[in-house]
């Protein structure tokens, strides 16, 4: 893994744990994960590769990536206060969010490092992946799918509870 790959994969997961702490639910909220995973898929997504059986590891590890980000949202705590809307995530939506950047980053170090490029290479030929370039692409669209699901999760939650929150009433007869 390239300093580059830390670094994000790092930042992703401290995404979360910035949230272990209440705070305000703001654009920043909503547009650093997105910044990230758009700096890694511009990065890494040269290509998708569509041979084989490419697309249903891509579909399989996205859906994948999908329950995760929309479990994460939905366990993200989400309440109004004074006006605001604020954010805190849950030990469960923590965990979620580790376990799907933690397997990514996981499953390079095993290949890379820890005698899984073989295992990997048996696999993709006995399933028909073509290529390298078909395990990037799944991997980096796995994140980026859970990142964009609990973005939108936890978007249409508070869209939600700032539409049900009542309206203060002016008194005019005072």
């Amino acid at each position: 893994m390239t300093a580059t790959e830390w670094i994000t994969d790092i930042a992703l997961i401290l995404i979360v744990f910035r949230q272990l702490r209440e705070d305000r639910l703001d654009h920043k909220t909503f547009l650093l994960p997105l910044g990230i995973v758009a700096f890694v898929a511009y990065s890494y997504l040269d290509s998708v590769p569509t041979a084989g059986n490419d697309l249903v590891l891509i579909a399989a590890l996205m859906a994948v990536g999908a329950a995760l980000g929309i479990a994460g949202g939905i366990y993200t705590r989400i309440r109004a206060l004074d006006g605001h809307l604020l954010i805190k995530a849950g030990a469960a939506s923590a965990i979620l969010w580790v376990v799907g950047m933690g397997a990514r980053m996981g499953f390079q170090m095993w290949v890379e490092h820890g005698g899984g490029a073989d295992d990997v290479a048996r696999f993709s030929l006995a399933h028909h992946i073509t290529s390298q370039q078909a395990w990037v692409s799944a991997f980096v669209l796995m994140a980026l799918t859970e990142v964009v699901t609990r973005v939108a999760t936890i978007f249409v939650r508070s869209r939600a509870l700032k539409a049900t929150r009542p309206v203060a009433v002016l008194d005019r007869t005072a």
